[in-house]
């Protein structure tokens, strides 16, 4: 089976700013029970995902392209780019931003508890 990604354009995600797009891999049903989400996001120029926390899922970005700030469960502020990995488990929260002039592009994976 071969089947085309789903657009969904997110404006001011989780209390963030600015415009988020997902690019959604598989969709919760094919998921199986097993997670919410696995899409591509890309993360505007000056935009961010607001800081929230999981419960009942944990999630993990993969950062493909671009630089940004994630906001981690322990108040810091880390700078991340191509070939970081994000991991916010279960109970833990999280933010993204993209200060830059460029997309911050990451692969997004929501797995539940």
């Amino acid at each position: 089976m071969v089947k085309k990604t789903k657009k969904e354009v997110k404006e001011c995600f989780r209390g963030g700013e600015g415009t988020v797009e997902f690019y959604h891999v598989l969709e919760p049903e094919e998921l199986r029970g097993h997670g919410q989400t696995y899409a591509m996001g890309v993360l505007k120029p000056h935009s961010s995902v607001g800081y929230h926390q999981h419960v009942g899922n944990g999630e993990t970005f993969y950062i493909l392209k671009g630089e940004g700030i994630f906001a981690d469960n322990d108040g810091s502020r880390i700078p991340v780019g191509p070939g970081d990995v994000c991991v916010i488990v279960p109970g833990e929260s999280h933010g993204m931003e993209n200060p830059t002039d460029e997309d911050l592009v990451y692969m997004a994976l929501v797995i539940n508890e």
